[in-house]
């Protein structure tokens, strides 16, 4: 079963909503299920399918807050360098 769902002549979503959907999915939104044998077990499936797309693809997005390495992470990070290279020191073969 194959369920579809216009996103542009829809009276169920705002215009923000719908401006996200199109930028998210696009103008059509297409769901298949063929799980169940029966035909409307399918089709409830499909539109279920439909209706997560959609939930998923109004959610805002949460905006990016830059980050800095704390300063203990920089320094277990510069402490495992140099403990690998005493390792591969350690390695090499004797100088002569």
């Amino acid at each position: 079963m194959e369920a579809l769902f216009d996103v542009e002549t829809s009276a169920g979503l705002s215009d923000a909503e719908r401006g996200l959907v199109l930028e998210r999915l696009g103008p059509l939104v297409k769901a298949v299920a063929q799980d169940e044998r029966s035909q409307l077990r399918n089709r409830e499936l499909a539109t279920e399918r439909i209706l997560e797309q959609l939930a998923k693809a109004s959610r805002p997005r949460r905006i990016r807050r830059k980050t800095k390495p704390s300063e203990g992470s920089r320094e277990r990070r510069l402490d495992a360098k140099r403990r690998l290279a005493a390792l591969k020191r350690l390695r090499r073969p004797p100088d002569d």
